[in-house]
Formats: structure tokens, C-alpha cells, sequence
């Protein structure tokens, strides 16, 4: 089994990007985590707390792998980090047939930058598909619940943000 890289902004982390990595421990011994950090955006939570979410989602899902498991603030190409850590695959999450357009012209520059590294694409549950980090934020800025879509303490994160 390899290492694996997958990366997202987690801001929040949704039952979509807990699922993706839940998955992504099946098919590799490692997954390094990358959180996109971008000095020019400012997130809702902090890369440790994004990180704590993430830790905590593996280790409350498969205790069992939490030490399996790397969290790291990237900025850059994801190839390249993927590389440094020495992941041999990259993992994306696909919800629809947008995701899917956008993540295999993606793969595809990848792949002619570092064909040593192999793109898995591994589909959201129907539960998961119409869940965007971005949505989550939009919903819970305007007192709206959330818990169908993001895990208890993140939704209770949230609430903290976003008191109702």
C-alpha cells in the first residue's frame, strides 16, 4: 500500500471531505492531508483547527488508522507537495459530472508534470454530493442548520461563528 495526498481548505470540513478520507485510508497505508492555506484569503477557521476537525473525524470514524494519518498547511501545486511528502497518489473526491471535468483536466497536468504519481478519484456517497464547504458557510452565516452536513462538533464550531 502507498502513501496518498489529498488536500482540500476544509473551511469547514464537511461529511463529504470526512468521507473522502475515510475512503482514501482504504486504499493507502498513509494519507498526508494538505490544508491550502492562502495568505491573501482569510479562512473562517484556522489551519489548527481545520486540523483538529480532521484528526478528529479518523479518529472517531477508524481509531484504528488515526496515527495513519499526516496533517499539513500547504500552499502551491499539489504535485509538488504531493512529491516532497512521498505520495505516490493523489486523491480527489468527486461529487457530479462538474467535479469530474475539473478534476480530470487536473490529473491530467499532473500527470505530465509527475508521471510517477497517479490520480484515484473517489466518488461521493448520495448523501455527500450536493455538500460544498462553501454552501456550509453560506448556510450557517444566515442561522440556518447545518447538521445534516457537517459533523457535531463542527456544526457546533459553527454555531460559535454564527450564533442564531
Amino acid at each position: 500500500m502507498a502513501k496518498a495526498f489529498y488536500t482540500g481548505s476544509f473551511d469547514p470540513m464537511t461529511n463529504g471531505h470526512l468521507d473522502v478520507v475515510l475512503q482514501a485510508l482504504n486504499v493507502a497505508e498513509k494519507l498526508v492531508i494538505g490544508v491550502g492555506v492562502n495568505a491573501s484569503k482569510k479562512p473562517l477557521f484556522s489551519f489548527e483547527e481545520r486540523a483538529e476537525f480532521l484528526k478528529r473525524g479518523v479518529a472517531e470514524n477508524l481509531p484504528e488508522r488515526a496515527g495513519d494519518i499526516e496533517i499539513i498547511a500547504f500552499s502551491g501545486l499539489a504535485i509538488d507537495t504531493a512529491r516532497e511528502k512521498g505520495a505516490s497518489i493523489i486523491i480527489r473526491g468527486l461529487r457530479d459530472a462538474t467535479d469530474f471535468d475539473y478534476e480530470m483536466q487536473m490529473a491530467g497536468m499532473n500527470g505530465a508534470m509527475a508521471p510517477d504519481v497517479q490520480t484515484i478519484f473517489l466518488p461521493a456517497k448520495p448523501a455527500s454530493r450536493p455538500i460544498s464547504a462553501t454552501l456550509v458557510r453560506q448556510v450557517a452565516a444566515m442561522g440556518g442548520d447545518v447538521d445534516h452536513f457537517v459533523p457535531d462538533y463542527v456544526a457546533a464550531a459553527l454555531q460559535q461563528k454564527f450564533p442564531r
